[in-house]
């Protein structure tokens, strides 16, 4: 008898045979679609072999793509730290015992989630123009940086605020009797465990991170998307322009959801310890020895 569980009742035969038909339809929808859509490419020459030879042009890349993935890989990596600590800082402050801290930390992560990323972005960014708190080179960088980190910051704040939610009630119950403090018990404790479970949804925010970097293109800040379009404009190939940004960006996605698995895996492997030895004594060779089990 199987013991597997389903979230709905197991198909009979003629459910089967339906879900098979369906299938087929679908996929023969889907691929009358594609054709179709490939014809209307070819027929206005998208498709041609003519359409990707710019793309075999070092200059291409050393004046396009390249300083686009750079500018992409710079707002994403200081906005995914800026928004991770952010996000921490205001997810702990959210389950603070003390009101005072809790409400205004509430009030930040409710505030910056509602707002979209682009208008934080514009904002922050005429606001470092108008008053002239950044030089006017690193204004529109720190309008990006500023608008991915407040927005995904809150969203963080929420995540780490359901990890720590999650986890059973004895871990805390249990720092608390050998005397620990709340703010003992939650760094110690309660985070470390927390963020086990949290990294999976932490590297789909991260995915978002990279992937919002693209709203900068309506602040003119020089990311792989704007420089893509620059090139589909140069060279009139805008869908082989497209089809190579987005295999840019499938390729970072991958890297870091990549890297965040080998993580995941050291975290994991590091809090399982050396393996537990036994106070049973083995003698070999005349010598007494710990069993290992």
């Amino acid at each position: 008898m199987s013991a597997a569980s389903v979230l709905f009742d197991a198909p009979g035969p003629r459910a089967r045979v339906r879900n098979r038909i369906a299938t087929i339809v679908a996929i023969l929808v889907a691929a009358a679609v594609v054709g179709v859509v490939g014809y209307q490419l070819a027929e206005r020459g998208q498709l041609t072999a003519e359409q990707w030879t710019p793309f075999l042009n070092p200059n291409v890349w050393k004046t396009y793509l390249l300083p686009g993935l750079r500018g992409t890989l710079i707002a994403a990596g200081i906005s995914i730290v800026l928004a991770v600590v952010l996000g921490v800082v205001l997810g702990v402050g959210r389950l603070s015992p003390w009101r005072v801290v809790r409400w205004p930390c509430a009030v930040i992560v409710e505030f910056f989630r509602a707002i979209p990323v682009l208008i934080m972005m514009i904002f922050a960014w005429q606001l470092y123009s108008v008053f002239n708190l950044l030089p006017s080179r690193y204004s529109i960088l720190a309008g990006v940086i500023t608008g991915l980190t407040l927005y995904n910051g809150a969203v963080i704040a929420e995540i780490v605020r359901t990890g720590v939610n999650n986890l059973p009630s004895g871990q805390s119950e249990a720092a608390y009797a050998v005397g620990m403090r709340w703010g003992q018990t939650m760094w110690s404790v309660q985070l470390p465990q927390a963020f086990t479970s949290m990294l999976p949804v932490l590297v789909s925010q991260m995915v978002v991170v990279l992937k919002d970097t693209a709203l900068g293109y309506q602040i003119s800040y020089l990311e792989v998307v704007r420089q893509g379009t620059l090139v589909g404009a140069a060279f009139q190939n805008y869908i082989p322009s497209l089809i190579v940004v987005a295999v840019l960006m499938i390729a970072l996605n991958f890297a870091l959801s990549a890297f965040a698995t080998w993580v995941e895996r050291r975290m994991r492997r590091s809090r399982r310890g050396p393996a537990p030895v036994s106070t049973e004594a083995v003698v070999q060779d005349g010598a007494p020895t710990a069993k290992v089990v």
